[in-house]
């Protein structure tokens, strides 16, 4: 089967040659046993290279199951993974099968393994080395025979450095590695998708479907789109709802593009990789929107403290100041807050306001007491309630649960 009879059995749409190459490794690699471990982006469609896999084998007429390894939560992911027996732990009355033992003969396809506990790892890197496995609360040892394909959009060598993946684990299951593009990578078919969404969803709710105007088309095969195919399915579902006409504009089709300003979040380098930050982006942003507002704030100040003899000054007569703050006003404007809190100003003596200055810049700006700081406060925000507090920290519940133990946090 060539890659053009494999994109349209399986309803691939596109013809870049980036996407060929993936789609022709993964058609190379099923007639075989081996392992492999696809990368990409969060909704690049990773999830469609191991049914590939799966249906050009020789396992194709047995079991195919997909776990979401990040959906589990951490203390059962074993039980779910491997089987447990009666009594094994608190509510398990009855012994149950895991995925190993049902789908033996047939695929596995763990997505997002990168959130596997160090101790599933240990049990996984058994089963890939020996078919071996042993369910929660057994000693008895079991033998599976289960193709294992995975995927990722986390950056391994660089969880491997954090301590987080283990190397040998690795190295077993990226046998065969597949990388599929970004969206962004494939401005070729960017178009092609999105005509293809907007006749399904016309389709489905019984209207005509939607047509882009040529600087819609420009406009769409030049944004960004950091939530790549799933965030181009959303925009055309909704396009093809809201919009009365059928002829789509540049200018109605902006309103449902975020604003893309290609600004990225700080990037720490390590021996010269990015490190993993994807749960502590919005505590980055935090920490150096905060140290460059003190430093504006700083200048400010010294500078009214100086034109005035170290007593502050009226602004006004100053247009530069002026325009500082000015300047950093809108910055804060543009920004969403939640708890406003009411400031209110101290008048302090000459010496006290420099012994003052001198303690803003001393400040401790450690990224683990920070995160420390924001995770207590969201768990006080929404008393100790952990699920909305992931949600207002942009992590997930499990990762949450994690750094709490991590911090020795009491909530």
């Amino acid at each position: 089967m060539d890659t053009q009879q494999i994109k349209q059995r399986f309803g691939i749409i596109g013809t870049s040659p980036v996407l060929d190459r993936a789609i022709d490794i993964a058609a190379q690699v099923a007639i075989t046993d081996l392992s492999v471990l696809i990368t990409g982006e969060s909704g690049v469609g990773k999830e469609v290279m191991p049914q590939i896999i799966h249906q050009l084998s020789a396992r194709k007429h047995n079991k195919y199951i997909a776990v979401n390894c990040g959906a589990i939560p951490e203390g059962t992911i074993d039980s779910e993974l491997f089987g447990h027996e009666k009594g094994a732990f608190t509510g398990a009355h009855d012994s149950r099968k895991g995925y190993f033992e049902v789908a033996d003969g047939g695929t596995i396809f763990l997505d997002e393994v990168a959130e596997l506990p160090v101790q599933t790892q240990v049990r996984l890197l058994r089963v890939l080395e020996t078919g071996e496995f042993i369910k929660v609360g057994s000693s008895k040892v079991l033998k599976t025979d289960v193709r294992i394909v995975t995927a990722t959009n986390v950056n391994i060598p660089q969880a491997i450095k954090n301590g987080k993946f283990r190397e040998d684990l690795f190295y077993r299951l990226n046998t065969v590695p597949i990388q599929l593009p970004a969206l962004r990578e494939r401005k070729e078919d960017i178009h092609l998708l999105f005509r293809k969404f907007a006749a399904d969803f016309a389709n489905k709710y019984k209207m005509p479907a939607v047509k882009l105007a040529n600087e819609a088309i420009d406009l769409l095969e030049n944004y960004r789109w950091k939530g790549n195919i799933r965030q181009l399915k959303n925009v055309a579902e909704q396009v093809s709802v809201i919009e009365s006409s059928r002829d789509v504009s540049v200018e109605t089709l902006s309103k449902y593009l975020p604003e893309d300003n290609n600004q990225n979040l700080p990037t720490v380098y390590q021996g010269g990789e990015n490190a993993d930050l994807s749960e502590r982006d919005i505590l980055y942003k935090v920490l150096f929107d905060l140290k460059g507002d003190v430093t504006e704030l700083k200048n400010i100040v010294v500078g009214l403290m100086q034109q005035n003899g170290g007593e502050i000054a009226d602004i006004t007569n100053n247009p530069a100041l002026m325009q500082s703050v000015q300047r950093l006003y809108e910055k804060k404007e543009q920004q969403p807050i939640e708890e406003p809190q009411v400031y209110k100003p101290q008048i302090l003596p000459k010496e006290e306001q420099i012994i003052r200055h001198e303690e803003v810049v001393e400040e401790s700006l450690s990224l683990a007491d920070k995160e420390k700081e924001m995770i207590t406060k969201a768990l006080q925000k929404y008393s100790g309630k952990r699920k909305k507090a992931a949600e207002e920290l942009g992590i997930s519940e499990r990762t949450l649960y994690r750094k709490i133990k991590e911090y020795d946090i009491n909530n």
